[in-house]
């Protein structure tokens, strides 16, 4: 059972209320996860950071969807995993897409499979990459940017997956339709 709190604008420390309001502004309400990762201001305001830059980099809105899936799937996090497939329907990412990386079947196309496989060795294997991964990762249409950029991914997901196991964050009521298990 968690003790973890859940914050409101109120009850959160000051330097995370700003930082709380924003969310209210940009999500009509405040996460659950957010609510968590406020009691450490730093934490919440690095998470947000990392999810704007990442949302800005070269992968367009079914390249993010693979990335961040691929790593909640992996990682077994019961919050992400639904929240984004929420997040992927706003975004207009087609469903089979979606679903096929809930229930880690093979992907539509060639280039998102090796983006999935790339993703997931990197998790996998602590960012250590064979020869072979990378230039199967070049070969696809990838260069070293998105390669990077996969570690940006990563860096917000280590943050949203590993608060959500150990403050067993319930998952926001807006996403409970698209629940999940490993």
């Amino acid at each position: 059972m968690s003790t973890f709190k859940i914050h409101t604008i109120d009850s959160a420390p000051e330097q995370s209320k700003p930082l709380l309001k924003n969310s209210l502004k940009n999500f009509g309400r405040i996460p659950g996860l957010h609510g968590v990762l406020a009691e450490a201001p730093g934490l919440l305001e690095g998470y947000h950071m990392l999810h704007k830059l990442f949302v800005d980099s070269s992968f367009n809105n079914e390249e993010l969807t693979v990335v961040w899936q691929t790593i909640n799937v992996e990682h077994g996090c019961h919050y992400c995993v639904p929240a984004h497939t929420g997040i992927a329907h706003m975004m207009k990412v087609d469903p089979a897409l979606t679903e096929a990386l809930r229930n880690r079947t093979a992907m539509p196309s060639e280039k998102l499979q090796v983006l999935h496989d790339t993703t997931l060795a990197m998790v996998r294997n602590r960012g250590r990459l064979t020869d072979g991964e990378i230039e199967a990762f070049y070969a696809a249409g990838y260069q070293q940017r998105q390669l990077l950029e996969i570690i940006l991914g990563l860096s917000q997901k280590v943050i949203s997956n590993y608060v959500n196991a150990i403050a067993e964050t319930p998952v926001d009521a807006v996403f409970r339709k698209y629940e999940w298990n490993k």
